[in-house]
């Protein structure tokens, strides 16, 4: 799920559902799909999210937990790492880059490339030749790109959720990438945030809180009879069983000829 889509809210009156928050380009969509067939009754909510106000969201108790892009503050936020994405440069289609499968940073050093206020990778110096002047938002790079104003290396998620007909992207090898995460304020590890851990662990509907579950109460065993195990053999008699064939004299000597 990206964008503006979020499940239906919860109704008040019901059993208090859970706020998950999650910023541009992070796909909760499956873990929504377990959360919803192990946990029907409490409903998920998604709260869509800008990277830059992500923080504040989680610190407000404006959402439970988040899929957020490290780093997160540790001293304030549990985090748990899920995935780093591949780190692409999205190009006009009749770009020269566009004709190979991956680059280098040193491919883009004499190209102009965007580097917006929202860039979520972390740079130790941005690659390429500055732009005049910084865009505000990834979306207005995308822009400029389409209008043939130098390149964007971002997330590959975040070139898919900006995609469009006019432009395309490739890999680069060697840029840093970008690591999803789901974080929380560690002081506010509920039982539910337990629940979501699991699942994003991938533990089986079994093992899949967080929380120790209760172990069940073994019942007593009762005292059982001691039982002989030797079997004894049913008495017989020396009568013979009714209509039981029975040894005749053993005869000897030949037997006779027919005449």
């Amino acid at each position: 799920m990206t964008g503006t889509e979020q499940t239906p809210a919860a109704d008040p009156s019901a059993t208090p559902g859970f706020r998950l928050a999650y910023v541009p380009g992070a796909t909760p969509a499956k873990w929504v799909r377990i959360w919803n067939e192990r946990l029907p009754g409490t409903p998920l909510t998604l709260v869509p999210v800008a990277v830059a106000d992500v923080d504040g969201v989680l610190r407000g108790g404006e959402a439970d937990a988040g899929l957020v892009r490290l780093p997160v503050d540790r001293t304030f936020f549990s985090a748990i790492p899920l995935y780093t994405e591949t780190t692409v440069v999205v190009v006009p289609k009749d770009h020269v880059v566009a004709a190979v499968e991956e680059v280098t940073l040193a491919d883009l050093a004499d190209e102009i490339v965007q580097h917006p206020l929202d860039d979520v990778l972390d740079w130790e110096r941005p690659p390429g030749q500055p732009a005049f002047e910084r865009p505000a938002t990834t979306a207005d790079a995308i822009e400029l790109v389409a209008a043939g104003v130098g390149l964007l290396i971002v997330p590959q998620s975040l070139a898919r959720l900006h995609h469009r007909r006019d432009l395309t992207y490739r890999t680069v090898t060697d840029a840093p990438g970008s690591a999803v995460a789901l974080a929380w304020p560690e002081e506010r590890t509920t039982d539910q945030v337990e629940d979501l851990i699991g699942i994003v662990r991938g533990r089986t509907v079994n093992s899949s809180r967080g929380r120790t579950q209760p172990q069940p109460e073994k019942k007593p065993q009762k005292d059982k009879k001691p039982q002989n195990k030797t079997q004894k053999k049913p008495a017989t008699s020396g009568r013979p069983r009714p209509g039981a064939k029975q040894p005749g004299p053993r005869r000897g000597g030949k037997p006779r000829k027919r005449s």
